[in-house]
């Protein structure tokens, strides 16, 4: 007895169904040929909040470094003797802060790419800020309005996680 014969009108149906929704599902290419890929858009943001880490604080700064450098992070930036240090693997940062904080916090550095370069052209934290309260993002430190340059502010999620939007650059 053949299982299958219910399961087969039901697919037929989904793909009829399918194709009615979104078009023929057969390839255009002649068979044995490869289609050329199609470039992948991804949805861009109406801004963009720059380079994206996450920032640890941790207990003792040695022995996270070391953990982390078993998972493959490389140090690439701080100083050990001053408690922080960023590492790197591949395009995820992490920093790790001893006693600088009281829980962890996700930063956001516009101005720079996730390689810590610096931007040809960037919205500065003043603007992020104004936009992110005219939604209705409730600020826990703000960025001086009439300032320039290096500037930072904090929010923290429904959840009680703390975001930071650090730029470091002019």
């Amino acid at each position: 007895m053949n299982r299958t014969a219910p399961f087969v009108p039901t697919l037929l149906s989904a793909l009829a169904a399918l194709t009615a929704a979104y078009g023929t599902l057969v390839s255009p290419h002649s068979p044995g040929q490869e289609p050329a890929p199609a470039a992948v858009q991804a949805p861009q943001p109406a801004s963009s909040l720059g380079a994206f880490s996450v920032s640890l604080t941790v207990k003792n700064l040695a022995a996270s470094r070391a953990f982390y450098e078993k998972l493959g992070f490389v140090a690439f930036a701080g100083e050990q003797k001053q408690k922080w240090i960023v590492m790197r693997n591949g395009s995820c940062v992490i920093g790790l802060f001893q006693g600088m904080f009281d829980k962890n916090i996700l930063t956001f550095n516009p101005g720079w790419s996730q390689d810590t370069k610096v931007l040809a052209s960037f919205e500065d934290v003043r603007a992020l800020q104004k936009k992110l309260e005219e939604k209705g993002v409730k600020l826990t430190t703000r960025a001086d309005e009439k300032g320039k340059g290096p500037a930072s502010f904090t929010c923290d999620d429904p959840d009680g996680n703390q975001i930071l939007v650090d730029q470091h650059v002019d």
